[in-house]
């Protein structure tokens, strides 16, 4: 499942993640007319897992992502 988002290029962007432990962030410098693809992944711990971030090149991203579903955006709190 993948998540799509447009962004004004010539700028930095922060994408960020929280793990029960951390908060993770990526920061990416975007340029108008390109694609960026950033993965959300779990990070093995010594007693528990954890989210963390990477960012793959366009060739990659494009394979990944023609596998998956888009995702419906919705509104996440941390107050539930």
């Amino acid at each position: 499942m993948f998540f799509y988002h447009q962004v004004d290029g010539g700028q930095e962007h922060k994408v960020a993640t929280e793990s029960e432990f951390s908060p993770n962030t990526l920061k990416l410098f975007t340029e108008a007319g390109n694609n960026y693809f950033v993965e959300q992944y779990i990070r093995l711990g010594a007693f528990v897992a954890g989210a963390n971030l990477r960012h793959h090149d366009e060739a990659s991203g494009m394979r990944e992502v023609s596998e998956l579903s888009m995702a419906a955006s919705g509104n996440c709190s941390s107050e539930l």
